[in-house]
């Protein structure tokens, strides 16, 4: 399904950022920034992700941070408090 499809459908914009444990060396954290789109707030998009992360991987998540916006979404209109006329 396209991008504008899936927005059409409330799917938003949604990065993540996931720390984990180095394999060899489990005191040190690496960071992993994660990006699709997705439906709030459950985020099932994410959620296969890091059930395949946790089947398939062997950094053991230590935190996932998760931000969502709204790609398309209703116009904005603000009245005018004053008008300026340049000649």
């Amino acid at each position: 399904m396209s991008d504008l499809k899936l927005m059409l459908q409330d799917y938003r914009l949604t990065t993540a950022e996931i720390l984990y444990h180095l394999p060899d060396h489990p005191v040190i954290l690496q960071s992993y920034v994660w990006q699709d789109l997705d439906i709030a707030p459950k985020f099932p998009v994410l959620e296969k992700f890091l059930g395949f992360w946790e089947t398939q991987l062997e950094g053991k998540l230590h935190s996932v941070k998760v931000a969502s916006v709204q790609l398309i979404a209703p116009a904005r209109f603000v009245f005018c408090k004053g008008e300026l006329n340049v000649h």
